[in-house]
């Protein structure tokens, strides 16, 4: 029988009058989660050390009032659509679609009005938090009712799974994702450069320019600072831009890898090591793809304190967004992110900690 325990309490009210709840998952040796109703954010993520020490290995937001000013994806659920759609449109079924242009001239993580700014509804079932959403007919410009339901777990081996439901009353596309950014060193940990990272990927989808949209082109790894196959520190090239022009165009780390031998099937995707605490981290998905961001515009945005009222620098967490393929809706080459109507979409993903010994 599990020893998860699922609690939850008011972190307060945003400027509109409505509540935040956090909902804790904890289980029986401490460690635990907190995942809030606004955004589905994930707000903290408690995990021993190689000494047993519980540190939160997430950045973000601590209080309702950080949540609503600093905006952001923190944390959260991001659709419909994860990751980017260039010039903000796409075509189904005969029909053009219209969405923001929220990053230049491309829609980013489902626009600003997107699942990240919503409010789920949250019920605990048995061991495990269920959160709910209508997106009706044009919501961001998309088409369709679409119902989400998001389930979050944690487990006696500290293990986060999500796992995620759609369906919809017309044809529409999806792409769910969680915004999580990482710091295996705990809330003291200046940055991840020093962060070993392991990606289960010989291939990038290749990108034009600073805008981030694919060629279509999956790009090998091999012989580039892309090339996380074996363990090698997040810092160690990451600014060798001039060895790379796909590193030069992210500015960093900000590409889809292209799991190997992909086939619908939960597959590790990453292993993260912070080698000072012994702290790791294995991404298990079900996904074709994952998108590893180093955090490198953290630093752009002096004005959002994170936890403890400390400043987000640049390098300060890592994200891996488990997720179909960037603007994967205009390139019929890629694994289909068309959702049919009555059809269900289903993905999981889990983040697996435990200590390098």
């Amino acid at each position: 029988m599990s020893a998860v325990k699922i609690t939850q309490q008011s972190l307060g009210k945003i400027s509109t009058g409505e509540e935040i709840i956090t909902y804790r998952l904890e289980n029986g040796t401490g460690a635990y989660c907190n995942i809030v109703n606004y955004g589905g954010a994930i707000t903290n993520i408690v995990v021993p050390d190689k000494n047993g020490k519980l540190d939160d290995v997430i950045i973000g937001y601590d209080t309702a009032e950080s949540i609503e000013a600093w905006g952001g994806h923190f944390g959260k659920l991001v659709g419909r659509f994860a990751n980017r759609i260039a010039e903000g449109k796409f075509t189904l079924n005969g029909k053009t679609y219209e969405l923001a242009k929220n990053n230049g001239e491309n829609h980013l993580h489902g626009g600003p009005g997107g699942f990240h700014v919503k409010f789920w509804d949250g019920e605990i079932v048995g061991d495990k938090l269920v959160l709910t959403l209508l997106s009706p007919d044009g919501d961001e410009g998309y088409p369709g009712n679409l119902k989400v339901r998001v389930e979050y777990s944690f487990d006696e081996n500290n293990t986060l799974s999500i796992n995620y439901e759609a369906v919809c009353d017309e044809d529409t596309i999806i792409n769910l994702t969680n915004h999580a950014f990482f710091n295996l060193g705990g809330l003291h940990c200046k940055d991840v450069t020093g962060h070993l990272m392991k990606l289960n990927a010989d291939r990038i989808t290749a990108v034009k320019d600073r805008g981030c949209i694919p060629t279509g082109e999956l790009m090998p790894v091999a012989d580039t600072p892309l090339d996380f196959r074996e363990f090698r520190a997040i810092g160690e090239r990451i600014n060798d831009f001039d060895a790379c022009e796909q590193l030069k165009f992210g500015n960093g780390y900000d590409h889809n890898y292209v799991i190997n031998d992909w086939d619908k099937t939960l597959k590790c995707a990453a292993v993260t090591i912070e080698p000072e605490s012994g702290r790791k981290m294995e991404t298990y998905t079900d996904a074709p793809g994952v998108q590893f961001y180093s955090g490198n515009g953290l630093g752009n945005y002096p004005h959002t304190r994170g936890k403890l009222g400390v400043p987000h620098v640049t390098y300060q967490a890592f994200c891996l967004e488990t997720q179909y393929f960037p603007d994967s809706v205009n390139h019929p080459e890629f694994p289909s992110c068309v959702l049919k109507k009555g059809e269900t979409f289903k993905t999981s993903t889990q983040y697996r900690f435990s200590v390098d010994i």
